[in-house]
């Protein structure tokens, strides 16, 4: 199995546990004299086995990335980097937007009012932006590629 098809069922293992969690909350509870609309307690074992089977996928899919050498490192560093480069690309784009006074009134409809005035150059900003935004465009397509190319560990 390849690790993009694993990060695929480790998904779909995580959203089954959700739900599963969701309907045994809603059938943990019953009015005497009714009917649950579902066994909570079948439900409690179909979610530890799914809860296993996640496990399991989490385990192998760590051990892979942590074995896979991509450019400059592991997956897992490269993983690493993406994750950043997203936060840094968050920091600064809000950071350039808050400059530029996105979402604020920015005209004054009288002189005596006060004008509001960038404390960092918007400009540059949007520049280091973008260039985050290629960067990490570049790192998440040698992620994806690697994804489709390596096996699953065991």
């Amino acid at each position: 199995m390849k690790l993009a098809e694993a990060l695929a069922l480790r998904a779909d293992a995580a959203r089954r546990a959700e739900q599963l969690r969701a309907r045994i909350v809603a059938s943990a509870r019953y009015q005497e004299g009714e009917t649950p609309a579902e066994d909570a307690a079948a439900l409690l074992v179909e979610a530890g086995e799914v809860l296993g089977e996640l496990e399991s996928l989490i385990r192998r899919i760590n051990r892979t990335n942590a074995a896979t050498h991509v450019e400059g490192g592991t997956l897992t560093d490269a993983l690493a980097r993406r994750d950043v480069l997203r936060l840094r690309h968050s920091v600064v784009t809000s950071a350039a937007d808050a400059a530029a006074g996105e979402g604020q009134r920015g005209f004054r409809q009288l002189r005596s009012e006060l004008k509001m005035i960038p404390a960092l150059p918007v400009a540059q900003l949007r520049g280091q932006a973008d260039d985050l935004a290629r960067q990490l465009r570049e790192v998440d397509t040698v992620i994806q590629r690697t994804n489709w190319e390596v096996d699953l560990l065991d």
